[in-house]
């Protein structure tokens, strides 16, 4: 087969396994959080604020190290400096009428998908919630796990480039659906973020109070150490960018995160079963995040062919078609692999955080790949459909990560207690074992707490 597809001459084509991993991988590590990658713009504003060319990682140490000893002044400071926004304690959070009003002046057909898709999301979430476990009773006594919810959780959604109202659903649903009772909001101060009418309506639909107009790092930092007038939240969650991410795992610790997410990434396998144009628009859909990685991993070549030209025609059709050709050209792949099991085999070391499998055996197929953020099954299921309505949260674990990581649901919300209760012959039926182990490891207190009770005289 020619390595000359149709007019993306960038676009990876991969016609054997070594050269598709070493390929993959190189993606992988292009598109991970490694925070040594800097562009032009956000070099130019570091120097501006810190004087000095800081990776990506000074700079979030930096941010956090204000954040935590100066508080709201150095939110608001940085707010100004990065975001280009003057705000106060006062209007750095957005007024419960403000978004009451935003609510009012959407259009119906908007509030009735945000009201359909919370009751998707909702009734999904609550349907795998964790409850309390029946207590076991083999020693005498009750032996049980107990969930309570977090009290208080912070939810990052974007809004440098466009609007989220699916990310803050995606993120605020399934918190509710467990139980939490504060939901703190953080968005940057842009006509996409805090400033955006059909964002702040979302909140109101929601039954979010608390939204403050403050991104990047900073909002991080807000939330994870707590300023004047932003209490500190038990666990951060929700997308950002690569500063979000560089926060988020420095914060861990102090609190709860869900994840350190990279950017948005889908692998398609398909057979001669599939429609090269569903095929192209899921590899589309996913490029234009830009950054985004798209990956078709297929054994039949004429498809590979058919899906160049589908891209190409698609393009052409779409306001976002040059930051999605781009992204192709620069994070794509089309894969031609021997068989249906070598397909296989790459999927699950790539681990990638959206799979559709696009084949005539989706369902039986998908029992063989274990290593994926979602599955999507069959030819009328795309991404999008887990993206915004399906039920599911649409965030999930980028950069392999999807091996050992799971997307976020309402049971992310929930601590679990072990909860042991014995009485006296219960403590006796198991003192042996305790006073043994405690000789072992050398732990007199240990032992003595049993036998203190255990050798009483009644």
């Amino acid at each position: 087969m020619s390595k000359s597809l149709p007019d993306l001459k960038r676009l990876n084509l991969i016609t054997d396994r070594p050269e598709a991993l070493a390929v993959m991988e190189s993606l992988r590590k292009s598109l991970s959080p490694r925070g040594d990658i800097v562009s032009p713009r956000g070099r130019e504003l570091t120097m501006k604020v810190f004087g000095e060319a800081l990776a990506p990682v000074a700079v979030v140490d930096r941010i956090l190290s204000d954040i935590s000893t100066s508080g709201i002044s150095a939110l608001l400071r940085y707010t100004e400096l990065l975001d280009g926004k003057k705000l106060t304690p006062e209007t750095i959070r957005v007024s419960t009428s403000e978004m009451a009003d935003a609510a009012a002046h959407v259009r119906p057909a908007y509030t009735s998908t945000i009201e359909s898709v919370k009751a998707n999301v909702l009734k999904f979430q609550k349907s795998i919630l964790h409850h309390d476990s029946k207590p076991l009773t083999e020693i005498d006594g009750q032996i049980w796990l107990r969930y309570r919810p977090l009290n208080r959780v912070g939810v990052c959604i974007p809004g440098g480039a466009a609007a989220y109202p699916s990310s803050l659903v995606m993120t605020v649903v399934p918190a509710q659906a467990a139980g939490v009772k504060e939901i703190a909001v953080v968005v940057p101060p842009t006509e996409f973020g805090g400033y955006n009418r059909e964002l702040l309506a979302a909140c109101h639909i929601l039954g979010v109070k608390e939204v403050y107009r403050v991104g990047g790092a900073q909002a991080v930092g807000a939330l994870a150490f707590g300023v004047d007038g932003i209490k500190a939240v038990d666990k951060i969650v929700g997308p950002g960018n690569l500063f979000v991410a560089l926060a988020k795992k420095a914060v861990f610790g102090h609190v709860d995160i869900d994840s350190i997410a990279g950017p948005s990434e889908v692998l398609l396998i398909a057979d001669e079963s599939a429609n090269p144009d569903f095929i192209a628009a899921d590899l589309i859909s996913q490029a234009e995040h830009s950054p985004g990685s798209s990956l078709l991993v297929t054994w039949v070549p004429e498809l590979i062919e058919a899906v160049a030209t589908a891209l190409e025609a698609q393009l052409l059709q779409l306001s976002r078609g040059d930051l999605a050709r781009e992204s192709l050209e620069q994070y794509g792949a089309l894969v031609l692999v021997r068989d249906e099991a070598e397909a296989v085999e790459l999927s699950n070391q790539m681990a990638p955080e959206h799979l559709h499998i696009s084949t005539s055996n989706a369902v039986a197929l998908s029992e063989r790949l274990t290593n994926a953020g979602a599955i999507f099954m069959g030819h009328h299921t795309p991404v999008a459909a887990g993206d915004y309505a399906a039920g599911p949260s649409h965030v999930l674990p980028t950069g392999g990560t999807a091996r050992w990581a799971s997307g976020l649901t309402a049971n992310h919300f929930l601590r679990s207690t072990s909860m042991i209760h014995l009485t006296d012959n219960g403590l006796r039926q198991i003192a042996g074992s305790i006073t043994h182990l405690a000789d072992v490891e050398g732990l007199t207190g240990h032992k003595s707490s049993v036998t203190v009770r255990t050798e009483k005289t009644n």
